[in-house]
């Protein structure tokens, strides 16, 4: 295991910087994404650090090695890339053992380590068929054992499924893990997808316009988000516009004609009293209660078994309410109320 460090780091093509001085440590054997919408930067930051990519200024540190200027065959990683980029003449078994030829490893070792590898994935006796005879996810599968052969520190991973269909895409997150974790790796992996980043990820950074918004676990990104960015693209929230109001109690805000008991998750935002924010307020957390306090309206509604995503109108703006295992099912035109912790109710600087 080892770890990973950029320092200050900047890349800039032309006049444009899509990386604008980011500073992270991946710690060893985590499994650490870096998430955000096309064009932050996120990719960008992991050709960097695979050494694809050089950084205009700053530096990239494998454990306590300086290998902003190493070659990236000589970095110990190994990439795993959003189209496979797998070789369509070539049998399994020769995608996977392209690399170790390379280095010049003995042929008897190659056999033993493409074994292994295609162990490591459960591709067992896969190794002399062609490519083009493997499914999308088994196709992912030789990417990943081309990877692991040849035993590096670190893994990065650039968008791996986004080919894959909906129900494959859940049972790699499973398998990639499981690999990661198995074989202690540290692995970084680059996604736009925020439910694969909350199912699979020990950390991660959300980037935005070159720099991080955000860094923690999924827990603390997706219950205290810092800014109304990190809020929204992190599962879905209602972002709605209300005043400060501060008491002896703490924070509260004023919605329209609603006051809620509210809380402020960035520890160096200090806002006054009768200052504008921004509310996030997931839709889960919301719920519909006769002894709520919140008048609504039901305008819409999606039945999804399990629960039921409701559309309604408040006297501050439409909120989006997600009940879950219901026992009593709302039609539009209904008057409801609704009720939400303090603890979910979440003020950011506007």
């Amino acid at each position: 295991m080892e770890s990973i460090r950029a320092e200050k780091v900047v890349k800039a093509f032309g006049e444009t910087r899509a990386l604008n001085g980011v500073t992270l440590e991946i710690r060893p054997g985590e499994l650490f994404f870096l998430l955000g919408a096309s064009g932050c930067g996120k990719s960008t930051l992991l050709r960097c650090i695979a050494g694809l990519e050089s950084p205009t200024s700053g530096a990239i540190f494998f454990g306590e090695r300086d290998v902003t200027a190493l070659a990236p065959h000589k970095r110990e990683a190994a990439m795993v890339f959003q189209s496979y980029a797998l070789w369509p003449h070539l049998t399994v078994a020769k995608n996977i053992s392209f690399g170790l030829e390379e280095r010049k490893v003995p042929k008897e070792e190659i056999k033993r380590r493409v074994e292994e590898a295609l162990a490591m994935v459960k591709l067992e006796g896969f190794g002399e068929r062609s490519i083009d005879a493997m499914s999308g996810g088994q196709q992912q599968r030789v990417a990943l054992a081309r990877a692991l052969v040849v035993r590096p520190k670190c893994l990065l991973l650039d968008e791996p499924l986004s080919n894959l269909d909906a129900q494959l895409r859940i049972e790699m997150r499973r398998e990639i893990r499981r690999i990661v974790k198995e074989f202690g790796l540290t692995a970084i992996y680059v996604t736009h997808d925020q439910e694969e980043a909350l199912a699979m990820a020990d950390r991660m950074a959300i980037l935005s316009r070159g720099v991080i918004e955000q860094l923690g676990t999924p827990e603390e990104v997706y219950r205290d988000p810092r800014t109304s960015y990190v809020a929204g693209f992190i599962g879905e929230t209602n972002l709605c516009d209300g005043v400060i109001e501060k008491d002896a109690n703490g924070y509260a805000v004023r919605l329209g004609p609603v006051r809620l008991a509210a809380r402020i998750t960035d520890p160096a935002w200090q806002p006054n009293d009768g200052q504008a924010t921004k509310v996030s307020m997931r839709p889960e957390a919301l719920r519909i209660d006769a002894a709520g306090h919140i008048a609504a309206k039901v305008v819409e509604k999606v039945y999804l078994g399990q629960s039921i995503q409701y559309w309604v109108d408040t006297g501050f703006g439409r909120l989006q309410v997600v009940e879950q295992n219901p026992h009593r099912i709302y039609s539009p035109g209904d008057e409801v109320m609704l009720v939400i912790d303090a603890t979910d109710v979440v003020l950011l600087e506007k």
